[in-house]
């Protein structure tokens, strides 16, 4: 039988640390690179003009006018950044979450008055009620529990008036079943076939959505969203959800929250190839500020790092709070 040299018999020894050993060779074989195009900026857009209010667990975000989201969605194209995801916070609220379509509501007038004076921007809207009803909860109360088919009626109101205000594409959050193939048949009924659907597919009930209710004032008045977000534990059923909207007819699919979820990120992604974003989510983002503070780590490195591995882990779209910043560190 003939001799056949392995790079044992040949003496010769793998030295992985060759491609090391400087930025430039680092740089060449590097397999995942982060880009501003692939973010997108959150905003808190309130009543008013000429607010700009920090969020005290949120540094660096702010609850913003709609004029003052138009200068931020501007300053944020200069950076790089050429998507936003719109949140509403309105001055006043009922039991269903009737602001939610409002055509003069924040949401609706900072559509417009953006794609008025920056038409190149990509908008996007959090299709949700918890910011909207005065018990805080995503959707209608009926016995203490969320219905879910009332719920999906408000939802499409709310989805339908974002299209009609010139949303590009509209994101339902709030994990009700059937919510993104009644959304998809609204649209196209209605003539915006062309307005994409981002669907919240896979939201876990985190604890890391603290800082947001801080921003949003949507902290829920009883109870919790345990009966219809995902339970932290549970991979497997993430795939049902995702697989599910999908069908129902969803153009993007998300996963939320991203960093202690990235192991779901890479399983649904490497399960439907579909375009996946993940939301890179206030507690994740205000525990990296607040190490940050205290001096504990590098803020830069330690933002980067976290985004690359978001991307890594399979999201093509990252929506996070970082997004200037990271841009500003990328270019």
């Amino acid at each position: 039988m003939e001799h056949v040299h392995t790079h044992a018999s040949l003496g010769v020894t793998r030295r992985l640390r060759r491609l090391r050993r400087s930025e430039a060779m680092r740089s060449l074989v590097r397999e995942t690179r982060l880009s501003p195009e692939m973010m997108v900026l959150p905003l808190f857009v309130c009543e008013g003009e000429g607010v700009r209010r920090e969020v005290p667990s949120m540094p660096g975000v702010f609850n913003l006018s709609v004029d003052e989201a138009v200068r931020e969605t501007a300053a944020a194209g200069q950076d790089g950044i050429n998507s936003v995801l719109l949140f509403g916070l309105p001055d006043q609220k009922d039991d269903i979450g009737s602001a939610a379509y409002d055509p003069e509501a924040p949401v609706q007038s900072a559509i417009r008055a953006i794609k008025r004076e920056l038409p190149g921007v990509l908008v996007m809207t959090d299709v949700c009620l918890c910011e909207y009803t005065d018990h805080g909860h995503c959707g209608i109360v009926i016995d203490q529990e969320i219905a879910n088919d009332p719920t999906v009626d408000q939802l499409v109101r709310a989805a339908v008036s974002h299209a009609a205000a010139g949303a590009d594409v509209v994101a339902p959050s709030d994990m009700m079943d059937g919510r993104v193939g009644a959304i998809r048949h609204a649209l196209d009924e209605r003539g915006f076939e062309n307005t994409a659907l981002m669907s919240y597919a896979a939201k876990y009930c985190s604890a890391f959505y603290g800082p947001f209710r801080d921003a949003a004032a949507s902290a829920p008045a009883f109870g919790d969203r345990r009966s219809h977000q995902m339970d932290p534990a549970n991979g497997r059923e993430a795939l049902r959800e995702v697989e599910q909207d999908i069908h129902e007819g969803a153009d993007i699919i998300m996963i939320k929250p991203a960093v202690t979820y990235l192991d779901v990120i890479a399983r649904v992604k490497d399960t439907f190839g579909y375009p996946t974003a993940a939301y890179h989510v206030s507690g994740e983002y205000a525990m990296l500020k607040a190490a940050a503070r205290n001096g504990w780590l590098d803020e830069r490195r330690a933002m980067l790092e976290t985004l690359t591995a978001i991307h890594r882990a399979g999201a093509d779209i990252i929506i996070t709070y970082y997004a200037r910043e990271a841009a500003r560190a990328l270019a």
